[in-house]
């Protein structure tokens, strides 16, 4: 196993156990903290081990983000919405 996908795993398991630790802020300062360490990994795994790897991290983190991925896409269609008017 390549070290990118290694520090993938590790990332995974970060976020798991991040999750299950109480929040009161609803994990959102967790979430921005492995959105910036999980993005440069991200990049890695597509460099060193290819496009099917990287789509396997991509999809792995898009379950982990699936709350803020949610109030981004609502945030942006907000904001298109607003525009055609």
């Amino acid at each position: 196993m390549s070290y990118s996908l290694s520090a993938a795993c590790c990332w995974i398991i970060l976020a798991a156990i991040l999750a299950a630790l109480p929040s009161r802020d609803n994990h959102w300062r967790r979430a921005y903290g492995l959105m910036a360490l999980g993005g440069p990994i991200l990049v890695w795994v597509y460099l060193s081990d290819g496009v099917i790897w990287g789509l396997v991290f991509t999809l792995a983190m898009l379950s982990v983000f699936r709350w803020p991925l949610r109030h981004f896409i609502a945030w942006l269609l907000r904001a298109v919405s607003r525009r055609a008017e």
